[in-house]
């Protein structure tokens, strides 16, 4: 797997996230893409279309 750093981006923590373990999901939405990292690693992280990413959310939230 390759990993790159990712762009300064205005990043959004999940609701659900937990707080107090530091197991943290955050969002960064972009004109042509949509990032997920780790809090615990913030210099790594996913990348997907908006079309890839609202598939995904259909299903985790169905």
């Amino acid at each position: 797997m390759c990993h790159r750093v990712l762009p300064e981006r205005r990043w959004r923590k999940s609701s659900y996230s937990n707080g107090g373990t530091g197991e943290c999901v955050e969002v960064a939405v972009a004109a042509l893409n949509v990032a997920v990292r780790d809090s615990k690693a913030p210099a790594a992280g996913v990348e997907v279309g908006h079309a890839s990413w609202r598939a995904f959310l259909a299903v985790v939230t169905a």
